[in-house]
């Protein structure tokens, strides 16, 4: 079974820049597409962007396209999320996954979240 945990979030003001990092063990996710996630208070998770296990395949929300890069190093078993522009929306507890069940937006496999705040 695999274990994703998260890390990387914080308290930031607008306009700045955060990098979420999700390690994963207890197998090899190479071949594994990942995705992250996001819950803001009172709404629904949310995918932000998936990307595919050799990583040339990605998809990002419209609400973080340009902002946001998704990467991967599969030599380390490691999800990446660079976030840039943060604004008081991007607020949420982030999540990441793997184990897909349809692309891009369905995964089966999840990390216990990292929470993201960014002030006005």
């Amino acid at each position: 079974q695999v274990q994703l945990v998260e890390s990387g979030g914080g308290l930031m003001q607008t306009g700045g820049s955060l990098k979420l990092t999700c390690v994963a063990s207890g197998r090899t996710l190479s071949d594994n597409a990942m995705g992250w996630f996001r819950q803001a208070p009172g709404k629904e998770r949310v995918v932000v962007a998936s990307i595919s296990g050799p990583g040339n395949t990605i998809y990002y929300a419209d609400s973080v396209r340009g902002r946001f890069i998704i990467s991967r190093d599969n030599a380390k078993n490691t999800l990446y999320l660079e976030m840039n522009s943060l604004q008081p929306d991007d607020t949420a507890v982030y999540y990441c996954a793997t184990d897909i069940i349809n692309w891009p937006k369905r995964f089966r496999s999840w990390g216990q979240g990292t929470q993201v705040t960014v002030s006005s």
